[in-house]
């Protein structure tokens, strides 16, 4: 797997200078304005080098991977299901992974063990409320995606994350409860493995590549 984000300096000039020099002969193509017609301007970035000014680009990561062979329509389909199961469920993910975080900062910030179990309480009736009816609306597959997708983002199984906010015994029980559905909440991500081609599809949605 390749992606551009580890180019050299020496490739980043190389194609700086390509986009520029592109964008130079384009605009000499055009026909000059007529009189009257307004001039569009565009404001970019800018960084000063040596006393020259110059334009600050970002590039957006691009990654290649070797083309996908199926071999048949089933798999076709199957892939596109991923795609799709990818695209609803990872947003989710990160909500979660960003709830995680303000929530661990915010209880210590907290006196007491008494305030934290608490707020604890509280924010488990708040998560409730608002993921239940996302969650109903979930498939089996994309919820055992979800599952590995949390791993992903917070680097914690959801069994660990349970257990570390409510405890043992509710991590206990949701993992129980899980397993009758044939789930676990123990489920890690592999990104290098099983979940390869899941990975895949991740890093080319996030980079709008999907």
């Amino acid at each position: 797997m390749m992606y551009f984000c580890n180019m050299n300096i020496r490739l980043h000039i190389v194609l700086f200078l390509f986009l520029l020099f592109g964008s130079l002969k384009c605009l000499a193509q055009q026909q000059p304005p007529q009189a009257g017609e307004q001039k569009s301007a565009y404001l970019t970035p800018m960084c000063v080098y040596n006393g020259d000014t110059i334009p600050y680009v970002k590039l957006p990561t691009v990654y290649i991977f070797k083309p996908l062979k199926f071999k048949n329509k089933r798999e076709m389909a199957k892939y596109n299901k991923l795609v799709r199961d990818v695209k609803k469920v990872l947003p989710i993910s990160k909500e979660i992974k960003l709830a995680m975080m303000e929530t661990y900062e915010y209880m210590m910030t907290l006196p007491n063990e008494k305030a934290r179990q608490k707020h604890i309480k509280a924010v488990e009736k708040s998560v409730k409320e608002q993921y239940t009816p996302r969650m109903k609306k979930l498939t089996f597959a994309q919820g055992k995606l979800l599952i590995k997708l949390i791993d992903r983002q917070t680097h914690s199984t959801g069994y660990e994350l349970v257990k570390a906010f409510m405890g043992p015994f509710k991590a206990g029980f949701y993992q129980t409860f899980a397993a009758l559905f044939g789930a676990s909440l123990k489920k890690e991500y592999d990104p290098t493995g099983e979940d390869a081609l899941t990975e895949r599809v991740i890093l080319m949605v996030e980079s709008g590549q999907l």
